[in-house]
């Protein structure tokens, strides 16, 4: 008979409320169940009130991706106005949000995922010493480094948005502010500053050497070039994961979404990350490395595994409703969470869904060769910010040079419906609202963790990682470092338990 062992693991460091239940048997993750155990009620709160409240409440949501609500708040007011932003509205938003994703992406590897590689259950790995010296929690010379750095470029969001988190700068049409000449010259040195510390520190090349990587015999070739590649963060992280199995950890279903992101002026030096779409990130929804195109209307959200009223199946955004019922006694039901899928399928969201479906080469070779795993999944989040951090110094220049507007005015928003989509730090992020004689009558979010933390949907299918936590081994029950790296691939915005649960067996309670 196979030994069966319940572990309850607190994975919290960032916020929210996420239990993963996980039942392991003979040392390897047989199944799991992710559970939402907070239920916030932001579309109650928002039915009834002025069309513009939207834009001050949802960026409270989160204290992680503010800018990334606001941005979606107000993609679906400029809808419903059916408002064209000016050149620079749309540049000003774009900058603001690219700081906020080039910041999360370094403090969550450095401070999040890679404080793993510090825990004792390495301690046999030859690279250990070396790893508890750069990201021991609060020590690591990393972990300081990124504090410092990530602080600092964060200044640019003051100085163009006023404050963050939740700032509240846009509005329908634009920008509340048209920023001096001398505020964007200040951003554009702390981003320089910014850019040569992650080329120095980060990638140890500068980002145009690291752009010519587009294979993983490229990679393999980089790595080896020079000293500075090796004891970069990224080379230091490909090192220790080699030893530790994380190319092979945490598959999941091996779809992939990405709404679109950062628009394109009609002017500008920035190009497509994708031929025929206006936006620096493209939209898209792939199986595998197979990437078609987005259509919003596939959307659905199914709650038959969750705490809310259901009565007509799964429903699009536009249609559905956020209606909570938990009776504390039906076994059936799990989660606070709903589950979005698209065309029926779960995907995963986040920068290596961006980077498969903007036919990013590296990565599209990484997937097809190998399909998604923790490794890949964490190698497109650190390096996300090498192809965002251009666009932004090229966004900032332009502004500075006068090119375009940063406000149009709308029409009176009294009545009609929008969408707002975009790209937060996680991933696809969705805002759909309805306005009736002025008045919110109806709003529905979809967050990145919905995508990737999301329960089983009407057919029974598990979630993104649900299916991805399949499998993992697990050395040590009293330590299953294993288990929280793979959700930690996801940078999930939630304080995270994770338990399994079995008929037979025994209880542990352990930490990591």
């Amino acid at each position: 008979m196979s030994q069966r062992t319940i572990l309850q693991l607190p994975v919290n460091r960032v916020e929210g409320d996420l239990d993963v239940k996980v039942e392991v048997a003979d040392g390897r993750v047989v199944d799991a169940w992710c559970s939402g155990t907070m239920f916030r009620g932001f579309e109650q709160i928002l039915a009834g009130r002025g069309a513009l409240d939207g834009l001050v409440i949802t960026p409270r949501i989160c204290g992680i991706c503010s800018t990334a609500h606001l941005m979606a708040a107000s993609r679906a007011l400029d809808a419903v106005a059916g408002v064209v932003l000016p050149g620079n509205g749309m540049r000003l938003r774009n900058v603001a949000l690219i700081i906020e994703l080039v910041q999360s992406d370094i403090r969550h590897g450095f401070l999040m995922f890679m404080a793993d590689f510090a825990n004792p259950s390495y301690r046999e790995h030859p690279l250990y010493d070396e790893a508890v010296r750069r990201y021991e929690p609060l020590r690591g010379q990393a972990v300081i480094e990124t504090v410092r750095e990530t602080r600092r470029v964060l200044e640019i969001v003051a100085i163009l948005a006023g404050q963050w988190p939740h700032s509240s700068y846009m509005v329908p049409g634009g920008v509340v502010s048209v920023p001096e000449r001398s505020d964007l010259l200040q951003s554009l040195q702390l981003l320089r500053q910014y850019r040569q510390w992650y080329e120095k520190r980060v990638l140890g090349c500068e980002i145009a050497r690291w752009n010519a990587v587009k294979s993983v015999s490229d990679l393999d070739a980089w790595i080896v070039e020079k000293e500075e590649h090796q004891e970069s963060e990224i080379g230091f992280f490909l090192r220790f994961s080699e030893k530790t199995g994380l190319g092979a950890a945490g598959k999941g279903h091996g779809n992939f979404i990405s709404f679109g992101s950062l628009d394109l002026p009609v002017e500008t030096q920035v190009k497509s990350g994708k031929a025929g779409d206006r936006r620096l990130l493209p939209a898209g929804f792939a199986r595998g490395t197979t990437v078609g195109p987005f259509d919003p209307e596939k959307i659905a959200e199914h709650v038959s595994h969750s705490w809310f009223l259901e009565d007509r199946g799964a429903q699009h955004p536009f249609d559905g409703a956020t209606r909570p019922y938990a009776s504390g006694f039906e076994g059936r039901k799990y989660s606070w969470a709903k589950a979005p899928r698209y065309d029926g399928f779960p995907a995963e969201t986040g920068p290596l869904a961006e980077a498969v479906i903007a036919g990013h080469p590296l990565f599209v070779d990484l997937v097809g060769k190998s399909g998604p795993s923790v490794l890949v999944r964490e190698l497109a989040r650190l390096a996300r910010p090498a192809l965002l951090l251009e666009a932004a110094e090229t966004w900032l220049q332009e502004m500075a040079a006068g090119c375009g507007g940063f406000y149009s005015p709308p029409e009176e928003i009294a009545d009609g419906v929008g969408a707002g989509l975009t790209e937060a730090a996680r991933g696809a992020l969705g805002h759909w609202v309805k306005i009736e004689d002025r008045k919110i009558v109806h709003y529905q979010i979809i967050t990145p963790t919905a995508w990737n933390a999301s329960p089983r949907d009407d057919g029974g299918v598990r979630g993104v990682m649900e299916e991805a936590l399949v499998g993992t081994t697990v050395r040590d029950d009293q330590n299953p470092v294993e288990i929280g790296h793979v959700v930690r691939s996801f940078d999930p915005c939630l304080v995270c338990t994770v338990h399994s649960l079995s008929k037979a067996g025994r209880t542990l309670k352990v930490r990591v």
